[in-house]
């Protein structure tokens, strides 16, 4: 359980949103609202395992700018594996996420390397930027495999008419607790990408820990939303966390890579 106080200046746009945690097992630790003393600029002092949020140099999100991006054809495309399995829907306060059990949802494949598809969530507003526009919501599928790695699909979306895996999951998340609830079979196909091209780079969690080593894969097309799904996410959560997105991170020098393949065919 959380309690909460809000302190307002006379100035209309000077307000800052407390959230005080009581000692209880599913208090979130931190804060998107650095006013709180527990904002992005300090999750790398509240706690020693969290110290890559703080002095990482392969932290996300990222801005994903033309100049810094190289065209790799060499890359290829995505193979993607995904297949129908029993999922779950719950809120963890920062976020809303829906939980496939066991690795039945399928896969990815990475440079390589294969990632069993665990979850997806939402953050209001996009993490990641595009040539320094910030959009209104991301989509983030994460993937892990036996060997403790990590690898990310983000999804981009502006305003415009609704997204139809949300559409079918909007009487959920409209009721959705911190329970778990089961949603029965849930096709991560229906995960629209609209696009080949991507790109990608290694980057970290957005969340403490922030753990370094996540291959990042960002689709570039940027997708539709709408303004009642994205209000409906952010009613979901916690008071405080209705926008949780991370600030940009420095690059350090990081390749970043834009993917275009060399015959489109059918997707733009």
């Amino acid at each position: 359980m959380f309690f909460y106080s809000k302190q307002e200046t006379t100035h209309a746009t000077s307000r800052f949103y407390f959230v005080c945690g009581a000692a209880t097992g599913d208090e979130i630790p931190f804060s998107y609202i650095e006013a709180t003393g527990r904002g992005p600029s300090r999750w790398g002092q509240l706690d020693p395992k969290w110290k890559a949020c703080g002095d990482g140099k392969l932290q996300s999100p990222i801005d994903l700018h033309h100049q810094s991006t190289k065209v790799s054809p060499q890359l290829g495309g995505l193979q993607i594996g995904y297949k129908p399995a029993n999922a779950t829907i719950v809120s963890r306060g920062r976020d809303i996420m829906v939980q496939w059990k066991g690795d039945g949802a399928g896969n990815i494949t990475t440079n390589g390397t294969s990632y069993n598809l665990q979850h997806c969530h939402w953050h209001s507003p996009s993490e990641h930027t595009i040539n320094g526009r910030r959009y209104d919501l991301e989509l983030h599928m994460v993937h892990g495999n036996s060997q403790g790695e990590t690898a990310v699909i983000g999804i981009l979306y502006k305003y415009g008419k609704p997204d139809p895996f949300l559409s079918w999951l909007f009487p959920y998340i409209k009721s959705v607790t911190k329970q778990e609830k089961d949603l029965q079979i849930v096709d991560p196909r229906e995960i629209k990408f609209g696009s080949r091209k991507y790109y990608r780079y290694v980057g970290s969690l957005s969340v403490p820990p922030c753990t370094e080593g996540v291959v990042w894969t960002v689709i570039k097309k940027v997708r539709k939303v709408s303004k009642a799904q994205v209000q409906a996410l952010r009613d979901a959560v916690d008071y405080g966390f209705q926008e949780n997105a991370r600030p940009i991170q420095p690059l350090y020098g990081r390749a970043v890579y834009l993917y275009k393949p060399l015959q489109i065919g059918m997707l733009p």
